[in-house]
């Protein structure tokens, strides 16, 4: 069976002169056109000898089917991956989906430098080269108290380079409850290891005293450093020291402190309703010799590992040789720095910024958005699901305050003739593809993180699929 189905196979040379994979070279290449379908035929040789022909009918290896399948190809490899989606999952800051939303003054100002030449490293009086860290510093410094700041590419680089630079072979003392893992399986003894610094744990999981630090100082000690806890909290009988008594050990002893933030709050996420995460103000205040945290997590902006606090240490991390190997581009300080400036401002960042538009945005508000795609979708999907509105959650997301949910209200489809996975597979292939929950038997969709303008993809991606449905099942 397999070997007559592997004969019925058509050539290249067969398939390269018909009409409509000419048509194809002449809208691509012919390189490609070649390339995808030799890719073509060997993926369905590959499945018919895998399953000994099997499963198989004759009019699966029919030219026009293998015709069809080479066009499929041809269309995904020249259509971007990367691509808008909506976020209808409640998770604020969604990793899967490239974290926050940008304001539309950051979306402007990466539209504004993509057009041609910038400033990027040029001084406007001298005409002479300067730095690209120019841009962001004095926002930096103003917004956190700090004396000089830089900016790489990620957080975790950032807490490298830092390392790499103050702590080279020298001992790093970091509680043993702050040892986390994030996303990815990134583990902060690996970072530690690969930057050159040596880790001494101290404390338990649950408690770290002052006193832990100090009994584990000795001559190799090159710095004390904090860790965000990122995705978890340790709650009840659990204690650290407070920033301020760290930095007054390290200064007694003539050490560097490091405080890896994480998240970097510059404001007090209580005004949310959200636990407190720590203040970037506040460990500067502190006295700090360097601390990081991301950019596309609190400050919402886009991705980047921000590194700021005394001067002194700033200059020696900015003469470190990986500094240039990990910058960021125009694109990013573009955005970063028309981010950062909202927060001059903060009586009106529920507004400018969509992150904290999203943080405070009133369940009423979110109810009646509902209840307008709920009387659009009723009497046209009657009998093929059911839909509610309910109660729900939503989440900050990526590591910010893990253990608390913002109330939140759902619109809740639940597919009569389908399964709930497969109408949210369906989802994920409109375009743009639309994300959702899946739970207890319903599809539930947070009207929380989906950005204006975008309801009307809901109703018209569920009216479409659900009719589309019905059809295939009169």
């Amino acid at each position: 069976m397999a070997k007559d189905l592997l004969r019925q196979l058509p050539s290249i040379d067969s398939l390269i002169i018909t009409e409509e994979l000419k048509a194809l070279a002449e809208k691509y290449n012919r390189d490609s056109v070649v390339h995808a379908a030799r890719t073509v035929i060997e993926k369905m040789r590959t499945e018919i000898l895998k399953r000994e022909g099997n499963s198989f009918a004759s009019e699966a290896v029919a030219q026009e089917r293998i015709i069809e399948s080479i066009k499929i190809h041809l269309q995904n490899k020249f259509t971007a991956s990367l691509k808008k989606a909506v976020n209808a999952t409640g998770v604020i800051l969604h990793t899967g989906l490239g974290r926050a939303a940008l304001p539309k003054e950051a979306q402007d100002a990466i539209d504004e430098v993509i057009e041609g030449y910038c400033t990027l490293a040029t001084d406007l009086s001298t005409g002479r080269r300067s730095h690209r860290d120019n841009h962001l510093n004095g926002l930096l410094c103003e917004l956190t108290g700090a004396e000089a700041a830089t900016v790489v590419n990620n957080n975790a680089a950032a807490t490298m380079l830092i390392l790499n630079t103050l702590a080279k072979d020298k001992e790093v003392i970091v509680s043993r409850g702050q040892l986390v893992e994030i996303g990815g399986s990134f583990r902060m003894p690996d970072v530690m290891r690969t930057s050159g610094a040596i880790l001494k744990e101290v404390g338990t999981t649950n408690k770290t005293h002052l006193e832990d630090y100090a009994q584990a100082l000795n001559e190799n000690t090159g710095a004390i450093m904090r860790v965000h806890h990122s995705n978890y909290r340790i709650l009840g009988f659990a204690s650290e020291p407070s920033i301020e008594e760290l930095a007054g050990l390290a200064k007694k002893h003539d050490i560097y402190l490091i405080d890896d933030l994480g998240s970097g709050a510059l404001v007090n996420m209580k005004a949310y309703g959200l636990e407190p995460e720590p203040l970037v103000q506040n460990s500067i205040k502190a006295g700090v010799d360097a601390a990081c945290f991301s950019a596309d997590k609190l400050i919402g902006g886009p991705q980047a590992g921000i590194i700021l606090g005394k001067r002194s240490s700033i200059e020696k991390i900015s003469k470190n040789p990986l500094t240039r190997a990990l910058r960021v581009g125009k694109l990013t300080i573009a955005g970063l720095e028309a981010t950062l400036r909202l927060f001059l401002t903060p009586e009106k960042i529920n507004i400018a910024h969509p992150v904290y538009r999203m943080f405070s945005v009133s369940l009423p508000e979110i109810e009646k958005r509902i209840k307008g795609a709920i009387r659009k979708l009723s009497p046209q999907i009657k009998g093929e699901a059911e839909i509610s509105l309910v109660d729900g959650g939503s989440q900050v997301g990526s590591g910010s305050v893990p253990v608390e949910t913002i109330p939140t209200k759902l619109l809740r489809i639940k597919p009569v003739v389908f399964s709930p996975e497969n109408l949210a597979k369906q989802l994920r292939m409109e375009d743009p593809p639309i994300f959702t929950r899946v739970h207890k038997e319903s599809v539930l969709f947070d009207f929380r993180t989906i950005q204006e303008g975008e309801d009307k993809y809901i109703v018209d991606a569920l009216l479409a699929l659900l009719k589309k449905e019905k059809s295939n099942n009169v």
